[in-house]
C-alpha cells in the first residue's frame, strides 16, 4: 500500500486495518455526497439526496461499507457545514477525514424533461487523487439502473450479481416520497410524504423507521411507538424497530414494558446501546430517594448494565458519562470520579460531564480540581450559570442527564460518533499544542499576561496538559500568587502523576 499522505490522515479511523491487510482500496469505507441539480429544475430536487442514498445502498449491496446519510450529517453538524451538494472540494475531503472514509464521491446531475445524465467522480483520501468521471444516462423512470450502473462501475470487481444489488429497491414513485420526507425542514411535511411513501409501498420499512424518527424528535412517542411496532419482527430491520420500540416506551415512561423489550433483545445478541439503555431504564424505575445500591429495581441495577455498556464499548463517551452520572446517583463520589475522568479524556468538550465531575469532586474536597471542571462546563455552556443560579450554594446535580442510544449492532469501524469525536480531540489537541507552545514563549519572555491568556487556551482545549498547569504554577509563583500557583500544580500534579517538575514545585509551593 502507498504511503498515506499526511495532511489527509486526520480522521481515517480505519486505516490501520486496512493497512495490515491486502484489501483492495474499494474495500475502504465510502462516502457519497449529495449530487449538485446542474439544471435546477425544481422537480428534481429530491434527486440531490435521492442519489447519494441510492449509490450508497448500492455500494453496500455490492459489498462496499459505505457511509449511511445519518452518519453524513453527523459530521455536516459538526463542522457546521450546509448540508448541500455544492461544497468546495476541501470541505467535502474534511467530510470524508472526519468520517473516517477512504474515497469520498462528488457528482452533479441533469434533467431534461424525463432524460437523466448523471456525472461522478470519486477522490482517494490517501492520495487526494481524482478518478476519472464516470457518465451515465438514462430515463428518469430508470433512476434506480443508472446509478445502479454508476456503482457498477465503481466498483468492478465485486461478484453480486445485479438482481442482488437491486433486491429490496422499493418503487420509484415510493422512494421519491421517502426522500422528500426525509429532506423537508417541517416536521409535519415530513411524516405527509412519508406516510404517502408508505401509502405506495406499506412494506416499506425503512420509511416507517424514519417515520418513528420524526415523531420521536417531536416528542410523539406515542406515534413514534405505533411505527416502529409495524415493522414485522423478522425483517432485516426488524430488530432495529423492536429496539427504537423499547425506546418509545422508555419516553412514555412505561418502563417494565422497556425493559422487557430491550433485555430480550440483548439477551439474544449483547450490544453497548441495549446495555446502556436498559441500564437508563434501571436508573428511572429507581426512586429518585433510594440509594441503587439498596436492592434496585426488579432484573438489576443500573450500574452493572451501565458497566457492561462501557464493557463492549470503550470509545463512546456518552456511556463513561453515564456510568459515571450512575455512580453519582448512587451517592458514590468516588466511583463517578473515575468513569466521568474517562468521559472527558475521551471526549474535553463535554460541558454535563466537566459539571457532574465537578460535583463530585468538590463532594470529595477536592476543591481546586471542582473550581476548574465547573468552569469549564460553564466555558462550554451557559447551561450551568443558569442551573447554579437557580440552585444557589447548593452542590447538587439535575436528574435526567443520562443518555439514550437510537442505533444498534453498530460494528465498531462504523461508529461514526466515535469517529468524529476522535477526529475533533486531534484537532483540539493540535490546537492545544500550538497554545501552549506559545505559553511557554511567553513565560521565558516573561510577559506573563500573554502566557497565562495562552496557557488558558491550551487547558480548555486539553484540560488534561500537566505541563500547561505546570507553566501557570511557576507564573503564579513569580507572581507571588500562591495560592493559585498550588491549585495549579495540584491539577498537574493530577494530571500526570509522573511528572516530577510539578510534584516537586508544589511541595515548594505548599511550604511558602
Amino acid at each position: 500500500m502507498k504511503k498515506l499522505s499526511l495532511a489527509l490522515l486526520v480522521g481515517l479511523a480505519a486505516a490501520a486495518a486496512h493497512a495490515q491487510t491486502p484489501a483492495p482500496a474499494p474495500l475502504q469505507r465510502h462516502l457519497v455526497m449529495p449530487f449538485e441539480n446542474t439544471t435546477k429544475e425544481a422537480r428534481g430536487y429530491w434527486i440531490s439526496e435521492g442519489a447519494a442514498v441510492a449509490l450508497s445502498d448500492d455500494l453496500l449491496a455490492l459489498g462496499v461499507p459505505a457511509i449511511a446519510r445519518e452518519d453524513r450529517l453527523l459530521a455536516f453538524e459538526r463542522l457546521r457545514v450546509p448540508s448541500v451538494a455544492m461544497l468546495s472540494h476541501a470541505t467535502v475531503i474534511r467530510l470524508g477525514q472526519v468520517l473516517g472514509a477512504g474515497h469520498v464521491t462528488i457528482g452533479s446531475f441533469e434533467l431534461h424533461g424525463d432524460d437523466l445524465t448523471v456525472r461522478a467522480r470519486t477522490i482517494r483520501l490517501d492520495n487526494g487523487r481524482m478518478l476519472p468521471e464516470i457518465v451515465e444516462r438514462g430515463d428518469l423512470k430508470d433512476f434506480f439502473a443508472v446509478y445502479g450502473r454508476v456503482a457498477r462501475r465503481m466498483v468492478p470487481t465485486s461478484g453480486v450479481s445485479t438482481q442482488e444489488m437491486e433486491r429490496g429497491r422499493p418503487p420509484l414513485t415510493a422512494f421519491e416520497q421517502y426522500i422528500k420526507g426525509l429532506v423537508a425542514s417541517a416536521a409535519e411535511t415530513q411524516i405527509g410524504f412519508l406516510t404517502q411513501a408508505l401509502t405506495l409501498y406499506p412494506v416499506f420499512q425503512r420509511a416507517r423507521l424514519a417515520l418513528w424518527e420524526v415523531h420521536t424528535g417531536q416528542g410523539q412517542h406515542k406515534e413514534a411507538l405505533a411505527a416502529a411496532r409495524q415493522v414485522p419482527a423478522a425483517h432485516r430491520l426488524g430488530r432495529q424497530a423492536r429496539f427504537r420500540a423499547g425506546v418509545s416506551l422508555l419516553h412514555l415512561n412505561q418502563l417494565p414494558d422497556a425493559f422487557t423489550t430491550l433485555n430480550e433483545l440483548h439477551l439474544e445478541k449483547r450490544d453497548a446501546a441495549l446495555a446502556n439503555n436498559i441500564g437508563i431504564v434501571q436508573l428511572r424505575r429507581a426512586a429518585p430517594s433510594t440509594a441503587l445500591r439498596a436492592g434496585g429495581p426488579p432484573g438489576g441495577r443500573a450500574i452493572a448494565f451501565l458497566g457492561e455498556a462501557v464493557a463492549l464499548d470503550d470509545t463512546d463517551s456518552d456511556l463513561f458519562f453515564n456510568l459515571g452520572y450512575a455512580y453519582w446517583l448512587d451517592r458514590d463520589a468516588q466511583g463517578a470520579i473515575h468513569w466521568l475522568r474517562e468521559a472527558v479524556r475521551r471526549n474535553p468538550a463535554d460541558d454535563a460531564a466537566h459539571y457532574v465531575l465537578g460535583v463530585a469532586l468538590q463532594a470529595t474536597g477536592s476543591t481546586a480540581e471542582a473550581a476548574r471542571e465547573k468552569e469549564l462546563a460553564r466555558q462550554l455552556s451557559s447551561t450551568y450559570v443558569e442551573w447554579e443560579a437557580k440552585q444557589g450554594t447548593a452542590n447538587a446535580v439535575p436528574r435526567g442527564l443520562e443518555r439514550l442510544k437510537t442505533e444498534l449492532d453498530v460494528p465498531a469501524v462504523l461508529r461514526v460518533e466515535s469517529t468524529v469525536v476522535a477526529a475533533e480531540q486531534r484537532d483540539q489537541r493540535d490546537l492545544a499544542a500550538f497554545h501552549l507552545e506559545r505559553g511557554r514563549r511567553f513565560f521565558e519572555q516573561e510577559r506573563d499576561a500573554e502566557a497565562i491568556a495562552e496557557l488558558r487556551r491550551t487547558t480548555f482545549l486539553a484540560p488534561y496538559t500537566s505541563d500547561a498547569h505546570l507553566l501557570l504554577g511557576r507564573i503564579y509563583l513569580r507572581n507571588g500568587r500562591i495560592a493559585d500557583a498550588v491549585d495549579a500544580l495540584k491539577i498537574s500534579v493530577w494530571s500526570d502523576p509522573s511528572n516530577a517538575a510539578a510534584r516537586a514545585l508544589l511541595d515548594d509551593a505548599s511550604r511558602r
